[in-house]
């Protein structure tokens, strides 16, 4: 390209740093770094081989080694989010200490036991609702619900300890690999299960009881969000009781809305209202209209 013909290219890239100029808030040239996507995704599968050692990463362990990796394991994750943690912090409070990082990434390890009892009471909750499935190894291996649902868990953690950042990158990598979308904030109880899965969308406020399966398609949203920012931190979305099922397509909205325990929300129904316990709620079967003829 001749030198004449680059002037163009000089005022495209000024006209941008003007735009960056006058939106501050989002090009912050002071030296900060975001949390590393990678790494965060890197934290994720070690905290999943860790969990379930032998599916994912090296396949058979004697208990030697077993608990050698399992340690190794869980050094990797201390230090990995430790350090993204740091980052997430400081993107808020630019003098924030890594000791408070630290402290935040030691808790979580104290609480990989629990998150693998947790799991382990989904899995269960996979195998007895699903026929199809041929083991619990399958479900581990290859079940998107499950994975969504893993790491849904392991990112409410760190929601719950005020992080900023991570546990949406989270959520939101779970979301581009199995089409389920569940928040962080999300409250959800012992032996969970999605069925399918694809679709599923469980927003910020809900919450969730014990045993409760929903299959593909299922909304749990707020009902209206025209007033924007002004609706953050209140409850907007349903409560689902224990004991519950919702099948493909349904629609629950509105912070307001309890789904009773026991009821089951049948298929492609739309829901803004409170459903009392061990209710069945479905649509009008629809008229079927059938014709001779064959097709041209």
């Amino acid at each position: 390209m001749e030198k004449n013909e680059t002037g163009f290219l000089c005022e495209v890239a000024e006209r941008l740093g003007n735009i960056r100029k006058e939106n501050t808030d989002i090009f912050d040239f002071s030296g900060a770094s975001l949390p590393d996507r990678d790494a965060v995704i890197d934290f994720i599968h070690s905290l999943k081989r860790v969990l379930f050692l032998g599916y994912f990463g090296e396949a058979s362990h004697t208990r030697e080694s077993a608990g050698r990796t399992t340690e190794q394991g869980i050094r990797h994750i201390y230090e990995t989010l430790k350090n993204q943690l740091c980052l997430a912090f400081r993107m808020e409070h630019r003098d924030c200490r890594c000791r408070y990082a630290a402290e935040i990434a030691g808790d979580f390890i104290c609480r990989i036991p629990a998150l693998e009892e947790a799991m382990l009471l989904d899995l269960e909750a996979a195998f007895v609702g699903d026929p199809a499935a041929k083991s619990k190894s399958e479900i581990i291996c290859s079940y998107p619900g499950f994975l969504a649902i893993f790491v849904y868990r392991a990112a409410h953690i760190l929601y719950e300890a005020g992080v900023p950042l991570i546990p949406r990158i989270m959520t939101e990598y779970a979301h581009s690999r199995t089409g389920i979308d569940i928040n962080a904030g999300a409250t959800i109880g012992r032996s969970f299960f999605i069925d399918h899965g694809t679709g599923v969308v469980i927003g910020e406020t809900t919450v969730i009881g014990d045993n409760v399966k929903i299959y593909q398609g299922v909304t749990l949203g707020a009902l209206s969000t025209r007033l924007g920012r002004k609706l953050g931190g209140k409850k907007r979305h349903p409560t689902i009781e224990n004991d519950v099922t919702i099948y493909s397509g349904a629609t629950i909205l509105g912070g307001d809305t309890v789904i009773g325990e026991g009821s089951v929300i049948g298929g492609n129904v739309f829901i803004t209202e409170s459903v009392p316990k061990n209710m069945r709620v479905s649509m009008k079967a629809p008229e079927l209209v059938y014709k001779e003829g064959k097709h041209e």
